[in-house]
């Protein structure tokens, strides 16, 4: 295969399949097609983050987060016309959105209102969950927000669980979450709390839902898991959501002591900046001694120096 040739990711997905029979001695090389590593991405430009900041009582989310991604040129420099886009939030857990253990349902409206603003065909939502998918949707509202803006709410189930290739240090041949592959453009919406394990659940960590298989695999040697996973999904975005924060007894919390107000969005196309800004700015951890951000930085998913990313503060 020429990789000078221009190529879709559904024209690859379609390439994945049809070699999927010799998959174990197969080296396509999936994540060159996913949407990180776009032309833009090989530019050499500066990798940016924007930190949002709702300071008015009042303020509305769907008004942050327009003013955070207009201060990178707005979302129709990441979607273009005729884009299939598929969001990953977190909503693994059956969980009203006040005990911040899934991503804000308010977050997810504005993200998908200004992905059809800028021209998508459809826009859909996908989440591998926790608890069973159905309560998950309906409790986090995000069931909710499918329906008031017409984008599709993808069920995990079998049939879209596919073995791939995904090249990592430990992670070889994993069911893939397949409506995040044949998207055009895959937006990641993590909500940011605290996780027993792995210390923290940020953007690179929110991947473990885009995969099947057993969970309790990927959480043996968790750091480099998490890597493995975000270098293979490689999204066009990151947003992380800090509206609301869970700071005690995480991942699934379940009590309004467990959560923190913050009213912040974390912008960045650098994944592990967007987590190193959001450990040391929301939780006071040091990025570096965060495995998976340590190690996001040495495997060259991206950097915890913020020094070394064009950094903005909007607020509103």
């Amino acid at each position: 295969m020429k990789m000078n040739c221009p190529i879709t990711r559904r024209q690859s997905f379609k390439r994945i399949a049809q070699m999927s029979a010799g998959l174990a001695g197969a080296a396509l090389g999936i994540s060159s097609f996913l949407p990180g590593n776009s032309a833009k991405a090989s530019t050499g430009a500066k990798k940016f983050l924007v930190e949002g900041v709702g300071t008015q009582q009042d303020y509305e989310v769907m008004a942050l987060i327009r003013k955070v991604f207009e201060a990178v040129g707005g979302m129709g420099r990441f979607v273009s016309r005729g884009d299939v886009v598929v969001i990953k939030p977190n909503v693994s857990w059956a969980r009203y959105p006040d005990m911040a253990a899934t991503t804000n349902p308010e977050v997810l409206e504005a993200v998908i209102q200004l992905c059809l603003e800028a021209g998508a065909k459809k826009v859909r939502i996908a989440d591998h969950t926790i608890h069973d998918a159905r309560r998950c949707f309906a409790l986090t509202g995000v069931g909710a927000v499918a329906k008031k803006t017409g984008a599709d709410l993808v069920f995990p189930r079998p049939s879209l669980m596919k073995d791939m290739k995904l090249h990592g240090n430990r992670l070889d041949v994993w069911p893939v979450f397949v409506p995040f592959v044949e998207a055009d453009k895959v937006l990641n919406v993590p909500v940011a709390k605290v996780h027993g394990l792995s210390t923290l659940t940020l953007g690179m960590k929110n991947w473990i839902g885009g995969v099947g298989g057993r969970r309790s695999a990927l959480h043996q040697d968790i750091h480099q898991s998490i890597v493995d996973l975000a270098q293979f999904f490689n999204p066009t975005v990151t947003l992380i959501d800090a509206t609301r924060i869970m700071i005690t007894n995480g991942p699934s919390g379940g009590s309004p002591s467990d959560v923190a107000i913050r009213n912040t969005l974390i912008l960045s196309d650098d994944p592990v900046a967007g987590d190193a800004r959001a450990a040391a700015g929301l939780f006071g951890r040091v990025p570096s001694e965060i495995g998976f951000i340590q190690l996001g930085e040495k495997w060259g998913l991206g950097t915890y120096d913020l020094e070394k990313i064009a950094t903005q503060r909007v607020v509103l």
